[in-house]
């Protein structure tokens, strides 16, 4: 169990280092609080969901905000 929170953080710290902050800070209101929570928890369909963005539509906000998915 404390190995996959290693990995959670590492991945987390990843995500958060190679965003574009200025970019993700000039998003629309709700669509800037789902990219904030996909880096924090890394769920994609949750956070696609709070953004109002169809699946297609919201990968591309990350893509562009070079939030890592991978």
């Amino acid at each position: 169990m404390e190995e996959w929170r290693a990995v959670d953080e590492e991945l987390r710290e990843l995500r958060r280092r190679s965003a574009d902050w200025g970019y993700i800070e000039s998003l629309p209101p709700r669509v800037r609080e789902a990219v904030r929570a996909y880096v924090e928890r890394g769920d994609l369909r949750e956070a696609q969901e709070l953004s109002g963005l169809g699946l297609d539509e919201f990968i591309e906000v990350l893509r562009r905000a070079r939030v890592w998915t991978g």
